[in-house]
């Protein structure tokens, strides 16, 4: 678990070839999974497969 690769809105918005507004969008409703650190967002590597296996 120590392992585990943590992203930021933005990295997260070029992986899926989205804009940003779109990730956060998709955080707030609750669709992906992220974890406030600070005034930041970050988002698990699993939680991102994760979202994209539900959407396919």
């Amino acid at each position: 678990m120590l392992d585990e690769q943590y992203y930021t809105i933005e990295e997260v918005a070029k992986i899926l070839k989205v804009v940003y507004l779109t990730v956060y969008r998709w955080i707030q409703s609750g669709k992906l999974v992220a974890y406030k650190a600070g005034k930041q967002y970050r988002i698990k590597k699993s939680d991102i497969d994760r979202f994209i296996e539900r959407q396919s």
